[in-house]
């Protein structure tokens, strides 16, 4: 399906089993172009409440290409942007200012790619870097020509952009809270040849097991798992990075989360060799500079797993302390026993609450932009525990005033 041009809206569709189909236009914005949906020609909502998936609630746009960096603008204490910490590691960042001075010649990702492919224990032919994650997801709606995608939600709304943007057609599966947002394969319909999940999930959280996503893949299917923040997790247990043994899987990774690269873009993805070729094919010549490719040769190598390894293990106990300081707030929820570098929060009049915190010097991510949640939905990212004992502070005087 080809997107007509000019001014439109995606509209989508839910069956009764919790599942939606988009069709798709380009989406209405100020200033810049942003995918929207709005619902459509049954009375189920394009997005629905975690509890009631079906329910018949109003009508709403969902602008998939609302980012946590809209969210945080100066001055104000930084709770929406999963980016940790202000800046690379020093050891790092002269590794990347080092390159500078090969900036004349072109890219060459031979050491990069080498470095990924050991690191994941894989052959070179099955690794393509490229300019962030987010990257990665446009290449393989490029180059990919399925004729039933499915993408679970709540999850990272990019990839669903980048197919509606190819001009695909996008079926949701809305997982929900009733079910902890966790998957259940059966929710995956027989048909679907393209499956995009996210493990761990943003914004909810969720650590799926690797058996869980196993079981989605088949012969005739390219199953997408987006892994941009496995690494958050000590020893990364359930991620599939290293399964060559499952048929059309695709790893996607980011570099930008955890050493703090998100603007020089850094992410990788790992497939069959023959999926490989297909999306550089569809790559535009040297799109990952040279800098990029050192970050991520450096990032890949013994020593920087280890300090990202001690790097998750602190996160988990910082996360742990977040939690605890949510939970004693009344009016505070969490739906689930979060596993990544961020926690899914529910708090009544939730769009209310992020601005007046907004006006107590912090920023939260709105999680209605995510398909699948409401307003009363706010993503928190895991900071140090001053910053977490100043902030839940500032959330607790918001609810109790």
């Amino acid at each position: 399906m080809t997107p007509p041009t000019g001014t439109g809206i995606v509209t989508s569709m839910m069956d009764a089993d919790g599942t939606t189909a988009d069709r798709t236009t380009q989406g209405r914005g100020t200033g810049t172009g942003h995918m929207r949906t709005t619902d459509d020609t049954l009375s189920a909502p394009a997005y629905a409440t975690a509890d009631s998936p079906n329910e018949d609630a109003r009508a709403a746009d969902v602008d998939l290409r609302h980012h946590g960096d809209r969210e945080a603008t100066p001055g104000l204490v930084d709770l929406a942007v999963n980016v940790r910490g202000s800046a690379p590691p020093a050891w790092l960042t002269e590794r990347i200012a080092e390159s500078l001075t090969r900036l004349a010649a072109y890219p060459d990702p031979t050491a990069a790619r080498a470095a990924v492919a050991a690191r994941h224990r894989r052959p070179v032919d099955e690794v393509l870097l490229t300019a962030g994650a987010a990257e990665a997801f446009v290449l393989l709606a490029r180059a990919l020509t399925p004729r039933h995608t499915v993408v679970v939600h709540p999850q990272f709304t990019e990839p669903e952009a980048a197919l509606r943007a190819a001009g695909h057609t996008v079926r949701r599966v809305l997982l929900t809270e009733r079910e902890g947002f966790g998957l259940d394969p059966a929710r995956i319909p027989e048909e679907a040849d393209l499956v995009v999940i996210g493990n761990p999930t943003n914004p909810t959280s969720v650590l799926h097991s690797a058996e869980t996503l196993a079981a989605l893949a088949r012969p005739g299917r390219v199953l997408v798992v987006d892994e941009a923040f496995a690494d958050t997790v000590p020893g990364e247990p359930e991620s599939l990075a290293e399964r060559r043994d499952l048929t059309g899987l695709v790893v996607v990774r980011s570099l930008t989360k955890t050493w703090a690269l998100a603007g020089l873009r850094i992410g990788y993805l790992l497939a069959p060799s023959d999926l490989v070729r297909r999306c550089v094919e569809a790559q535009p010549l040297w799109s990952v500079s040279t800098p990029a490719l050192v970050a991520a040769e450096a990032c890949s190598g013994p020593d920087a797993l280890a300090r990202a390894s001690a790097s998750a293990v602190t996160l988990a106990t910082d996360r742990a302390f977040l939690v605890e300081r949510l939970r004693a707030i009344p009016g505070v929820r969490l739906p689930v026993e979060p596993r990544a570098s961020f926690v899914l929060a529910h708090v009544e009049d939730g769009l209310k609450v992020r601005e007046l915190l907004r006006e107590r010097g912090f920023a939260v991510r709105r999680a209605d932009t995510f398909p699948g949640l409401g307003p009363d939905w706010l993503r928190i990212a895991v900071r140090d525990r001053a910053t977490t004992t100043a902030f839940t502070a500032a959330l607790e005087g918001v609810l109790t005033t």
